[in-house]
């Protein structure tokens, strides 16, 4: 009895996700709440007839993910924040940028940016400075959607084909279905959809930016330092996780801590109003409570069995046609579990096949605004993007991710 009340709870918390226009209650309050609620009535009235032991140990493995993403968001925002309010992202956007550039040409420069920085970063940092980059540019709200809508296709597919730029790539390479070799061959039908959806969205956007060179600010020392302590912390990232496993949570909060002491000796004379630990209060809470409550509706969603029950989509039909659907899936669905849920279900499948599924799980993300890290910070960032506006941009999404799924079978044949 207590599986279809909480399957009723979470549908009705995405429904409230979707018409958050509508009745102006704030996603992340709606999300928690039922979030919340959820595991409450699992203890009370436990799931299966397990102990309540065993709902702990759930609920603990559900918690240490949630702790484990909402450190590392917090810490990548702290950052992103600091050099938001002093200015450096808008100033090196401005330095580097012609003194005029059209919306197209912007519309491709900012997909594949988004691209490569996701290969050589996590998905999440991407996401902010790929944002911070577009907002500072003051566009029109109906224009800005569309680059968030590419810059969270872009950075999902950038990830896909490294194992430090997707934890669902690295989890199919842990489990010996796909090399290092293979998963390059995804590089390019990533790359492809991307520009592919650049193309699509670009059609009637003919004007062209100017960028007024006299704004300009000049940079301060220490904004320069705390940018490099930045991006060192986000290569030392990926070289300490993969050369010798040290948690990326760990280095960043590293990082963290180095770019407050730092700032804290260079700005030891000057006189501030803000202490740089301040910065911290910067960040949009919001966010971060909308992943709490979201991440706590897809654990109590995969405890009752759903997930489980996605993998007898392989019964029915080929793998081919089932990775995609598993893709689609995981747009609204937790693509980690979805992806655990398939590898304990020791499914057959060919090296092309998984790699296959490898980009469908990782792209797949994409088509619903809250089917990914990158869509929920993006729609915390864009007020104008919710979960309606982005959902008219389906159907180009849906070519873009279809182009990329053929791809990857192409690709696969070379293996």
């Amino acid at each position: 009895m207590v599986t279809p009340i909480i399957l009723t709870l979470i549908a009705i918390a995405f429904v409230l996700i979707v018409i958050e226009d509508i009745i102006h209650v704030n996603k992340a309050k709606t999300t928690l709440f039922f979030g919340t609620l959820c595991w409450i009535i699992a203890f009370i009235s436990p799931i299966h007839g397990q102990s309540p032991e065993t709902v702990q140990h759930q609920l603990d493995h559900n918690i240490l993910e949630i702790a484990t993403l909402w450190l590392f968001l917090m810490a990548a925002m702290t950052f992103v924040a600091y050099l938001n309010s002093k200015g450096f992202i808008q100033n090196i956007v401005h330095r580097v940028m012609p003194a005029q550039i059209s919306e197209r040409k912007l519309m491709f420069l900012v997909g594949i940016s988004a691209f490569v920085f996701s290969s050589i970063s996590d998905n999440i940092t991407a996401t902010l400075i790929s944002l911070a980059v577009v907002m500072s540019l003051k566009l029109d709200p109906k224009k800005l959607i569309k680059y968030a809508t590419l810059i969270i296709f872009s950075v999902n597919s950038g990830g896909v084909s490294l194992i430090t730029g997707d934890v669902t790539t690295l989890m199919i390479f842990l489990a010996d279905k796909v090399t290092i070799p293979d998963l390059l061959l995804l590089i390019a039908p990533a790359l492809t959809s991307v520009i592919a959806l650049a193309a699509m969205l670009s059609v009637g956007m003919n004007s062209t930016l100017e960028f007024n060179k006299d704004e300009q600010r000049r940079i301060e020392k220490t904004d320069i330092t705390i940018a490099v302590i930045f991006m060192s912390t986000i290569f030392a990232t990926l070289f300490l996780s993969v050369q010798y496993q040290v948690p990326p949570l760990l280095t960043f909060l590293f990082g963290l801590s180095l770019m407050f002491l730092v700032a804290q000796f260079l700005m030891r004379k000057k006189d501030v109003n803000k202490k740089i630990i301040d910065y911290i209060r910067e960040i949009e809470y919001d966010t971060l409570l909308f992943f709490v409550g979201v991440l706590l509706l897809v654990g109590a969603l995969k405890e009752v069995g759903v997930l489980a029950m996605f993998t007898d989509l392989y019964v029915y039909m080929s793998p081919e046609y089932a990775n995609y659907l598993m893709g689609l899936l995981s747009a609204a669905v937790d693509n980690v579990p979805l992806t655990a849920a398939l590898l304990k279900a020791d499914i057959t499948m060919t090296a092309q096949q998984w790699l296959m599924f490898t980009y469908a799980t990782g792209v797949g993300g994409s088509m619903l605004v809250i089917g990914s890290a990158a869509g929920i910070i993006a729609m915390s960032k864009v007020k104008a993007l919710t979960f309606m506006s982005y959902l008219r941009m389906s159907l180009y999404l849906l070519i873009a991710y279809t182009l990329g799924y053929a791809g990857a079978y192409i690709s696969g044949q070379f293996i």
